[in-house]
């Protein structure tokens, strides 16, 4: 770890100002919305428009790039960032802040395509994976670390709102500045939606699923909590516990998909989740238990990402597994761009719990499909299962081919140990 340190760490210091600025500008519209006394439904529009900003943006980027290379790239995207950032307080419109989010999802997932692939190329294939997990980390405190910086602020001033837009520019100098040549950009082509459903039924499925309900959490957090009447501090911790529930549970659920029937392992992460959700929603007035079913919710959604591209990744051979990333995240970002939208309406019919509702209906549908596909085929041998490979929900094509790589060089390994112990008998 330390030589993935020493190699990266520009990079990686880079990207956890990113960071800092996405997750901090993500809950503080939420909470600046409610202070401006927009409707659930209105905040819900426009944090979906990050959604399908990131969407087209992940589709955009890989042409951007090959037309007119990395550092082009990222420095206009960069910039745009910036400057959408300072204009959500000069013009409080739902309808501009919905294009200014389009903007910011676009432009971010133009700018994490480009950080990763420079952050993959300054490693070894030997070192990836380690630098996969160091790259999840760093994502995970940046936004952690931007809740506390909101606590600290006034949400209805103009510095929360320019703290983002600095860090985001201060991130060009260490990523810009340690990049010696520019990578050369090329991403797999991706199989088609019929042939990943046929390989992967639930995996299609969980994504689109599972893609709701982490925009939900990522975009209508802050939403709930000024709904349920927290204070700025309470919505700072409750989001900052969403994110380090899933710091928390990545490995240890990924350990046991690793030892496993996987389907049973994704049942019940879903279905711990959902009463997670259930307890949210019943014990909504009682902040303790709230903090307490956000940790376990997020704790149990975001390796659930991993859990199904992993799945997925059981039923290909390894030639064929970086082909399915890229459709497996266009079919959670589907599923991403109507999760606020929907949860925003159940909020403003049901009120806070609708927040809840949303989820409990999604992971539970999780956790019945995959008990259901449980009885369509048979279980792989442990021994023949791809490996468990860490990866958090808002990744790029780009980071999500690198964990594929890492789970493909594993599955090699692995077969050519078991290919020496035969030998060996």
């Amino acid at each position: 770890m330390r030589y993935v340190l020493a190699n990266t760490s520009p990079l990686l210091l880079g990207i956890l100002l990113l960071m800092i600025g996405n997750g901090l500008q993500g809950t503080l519209l939420g909470v600046r919305g409610v202070a401006e006394g927009f409707s659930t439904l209105e905040i819900s529009i426009v944090m979906s428009g990050y959604f399908a900003g990131f969407l087209g943006g992940s589709q955009a980027a890989p042409l951007l790039i090959r037309r007119v290379g990395h550092v082009r790239v990222f420095a206009a995207l960069a910039s745009f960032i910036s400057a959408a950032l300072i204009l959500f307080p000069v013009v409080t419109n739902p309808w501009v802040w919905t294009a200014l989010r389009i903007v910011l999802g676009f432009c971010f997932s133009g700018v994490y395509v480009t950080a990763e692939s420079w952050l993959n190329n300054a490693t070894t294939n030997e070192m990836r994976g380690k630098v996969l997990s160091a790259y999840m980390l760093v994502q995970t405190l940046g936004i952690i670390l931007a809740q506390w910086i909101l606590a600290q602020g006034d949400p209805s001033g103009f510095v929360l709102f320019i703290i983002p837009s600095v860090l985001v520019s201060i991130s060009f100098a260490p990523i810009l500045l340690s990049v010696a040549p520019t990578p050369a950009f090329e991403t797999t082509k991706p199989m088609t939606l019929r042939q990943l459903f046929r390989a992967s039924p639930l995996g299609c499925v969980g994504m689109f699923l599972m893609g709701g309900v982490f925009a939900s959490q990522m975009a209508m957090a802050a939403v709930y909590g000024g709904q349920a009447a927290f204070n700025l501090s309470q919505i700072s911790m409750f989001v900052a516990a969403i994110y380090l529930g899933a710091l928390v549970f990545q490995l240890p659920i990924g350990w046991l998909s690793d030892h496993s029937d996987r389907r049973k392992v994704i049942f019940a992460a879903a279905g711990v989740g959902a009463l997670a959700c259930v307890l949210g929603a019943m014990f909504a007035g009682t902040y303790i238990l709230v903090l307490v079913a956000g940790f376990v919710a997020g704790g149990m959604s975001s390796p659930l990402y991993s859990l199904l591209i992993a799945h997925t990744n059981d039923y290909l051979a390894p030639e064929d597994m970086a082909a399915s990333s890229g459709g497996l995240i266009f079919i959670n970002g589907v599923g991403a761009v109507g999760g606020p939208l929907i949860a925003g309406w159940l909020m403003s019919v049901t009120g806070p719990r609708g927040y809840w509702l949303f989820q409990i209906v999604l992971m539970a549908g999780v956790a019945l499909y995959a008990l259901w596909r449980m009885t369509r085929r048979p279980a792989i041998a442990v021994e023949d299962s791809a490996s468990y490979v860490p990866v958090m929900p808002s990744t790029t094509p780009v980071a999500a081919e690198v964990a594929q790589e890492v789970a493909i060089e594993r599955a090699e390994e692995g077969a050519s140990d078991v290919h020496e112990q035969h030998l060996t008998k």
